[in-house]
């Protein structure tokens, strides 16, 4: 039923592990009529997506902590605890996890259904933390899975990782 009243205590889950990251679902699609979406995201350092885009939602992050270095069209910004960015509808962008520690993010989307993405490109965490080793898919099982399941939510890859270094 959409509008009724979440609360949610930290590590109480659900979570989902998928690039080698916990995401811990705060509020999904089915509790805002589908209006937003809020993740607790921990994601350890060198994890990097590819430049990509979404035809169907604005996102937001606010970084807790850690530090990563955040593409948005073509300007890459630095972000650390107590950042934040914007992303509307369309704007390629892309992340690395920068440093030693991994970096704790809310992330918002709107409207709510990018979260089921990564639902069913990644496998339930027995555990609110990072996966750990033999834990999760394989990273060529869930790269298989992001090319099957990504375009049915309007995910686009349209260019490569910000390098590493």
């Amino acid at each position: 039923m959409a509008g009724h009243v979440v609360v949610h205590h930290a590590g109480e889950g659900p979570g989902t592990w998928a690039m080698g990251s916990l995401f811990e679902h705060l509020v999904g699609a089915s509790a805002t009529g589908d209006a937003y979406g809020v993740s607790l995201v921990t994601q350890p350092p060198g994890v990097a997506t590819p430049l990509h885009r979404h035809t169907r939602e604005a996102e937001a992050f606010f970084v807790l902590e850690g530090r990563l270095d955040y593409r948005a069209d073509n300007t890459t910004h630095e972000l650390a605890a107590g950042s934040f960015i914007h992303l509307p509808l369309g704007v390629p962008h892309a992340f690395r996890i920068r440093g030693d520690s991994p970096a704790r993010i809310l992330a918002i989307t709107a409207p709510g259904g990018l979260l089921d993405l990564y639902d069913e490109v990644g496998v339930p965490a027995t555990a609110m933390r990072v996966p750990g080793e033999g834990e999760g898919l394989s990273m060529p099982d869930e790269i298989a899975r992001w090319n099957e399941v990504g375009p049915r939510y309007g995910l686009e890859v349209v260019g490569p990782p910000i390098p590493v270094g």
